[in-house]
């Protein structure tokens, strides 16, 4: 089991009190395996994302990635395992900008110690950045940043890929490509996929999909 989430509670303060967002959720996530996690907006999906991704705490459960105790690490141990673990896809691309295409690609590979020049190579011909490597983020169009964004998540080979709403930023041709760039390079790269979308046709597109409402998984 790659992910295992068990009653994830986790609430946002306000000025009415706390809010729930998530009411005891359960999910999990098998190696080679694909989900998507819909719902309405504000609804809690992207939270759930990065309670997984330990970019935030939960208030009560229990998550463990790849055999890890997420919830009982401190923040050094969350920053190791998105660095040897865990590879994350956000919706606003989130490039560095004074890096170039290339140095983007391999930053967190390079943090990771797990650098691999032909298979960065590889992923830059499959993405169709080879001739932007010398660029930087502000000189591409969305599309092509988020290309970028899917190579620097896979270009350490992680167990678990973790996308929030990779097209949610595109045109439908352009997010059609990309969908397909990541789901055929998790697929040739073996990793587990929990993807967040607001889109069906992306959802159906993978193994399975469940659906978060009123704090909890359908």
């Amino acid at each position: 089991m790659l992910i295992d989430a068990q009653n994830i509670h986790k609430s946002f303060a306000t000025q009415d009190g706390p809010l729930p967002v998530l009411r005891g959720v359960d999910l999990q996530l098998d190696k080679g395996e694909t989900l998507a996690l819909t719902g309405e907006s504000g609804s809690g999906k992207s939270t759930l994302l990065y309670l997984i991704a330990g970019l935030d705490s939960v208030d009560d459960g229990t998550i463990s990635v790849a055999g890890r105790q997420v919830h009982g690490l401190d923040d050094q141990g969350r920053a190791e395992l998105r660095r040897e673990t865990v590879g994350i896809v956000f919706q606003q691309f989130n490039l560095i900008p004074s890096l170039t295409v290339g140095d983007n690609l391999t930053f967190h590979a390079r943090l990771a110690g797990r650098e691999n020049e032909a298979w960065t190579a590889e992923l830059a011909e499959r993405l169709g950045l080879t001739d932007f490597l010398r660029r930087y983020p502000e000189q591409l169009s969305g599309g092509q940043q988020q290309r970028v964004a899917i190579g620097r998540a896979l270009a350490g080979r992680p167990k678990v890929v973790l996308a929030d709403e990779p097209t949610g930023n595109l045109d439908e041709e352009t997010g059609e490509q990309v969908a397909q760039l990541l789901l055929d390079l998790v697929r040739d790269t073996g990793a587990g996929l929990l993807v967040v979308t607001h889109s069906l046709r992306l959802a159906n597109r993978l193994n399975k999909r469940v659906h978060l409402a009123n704090g909890k998984l359908a």
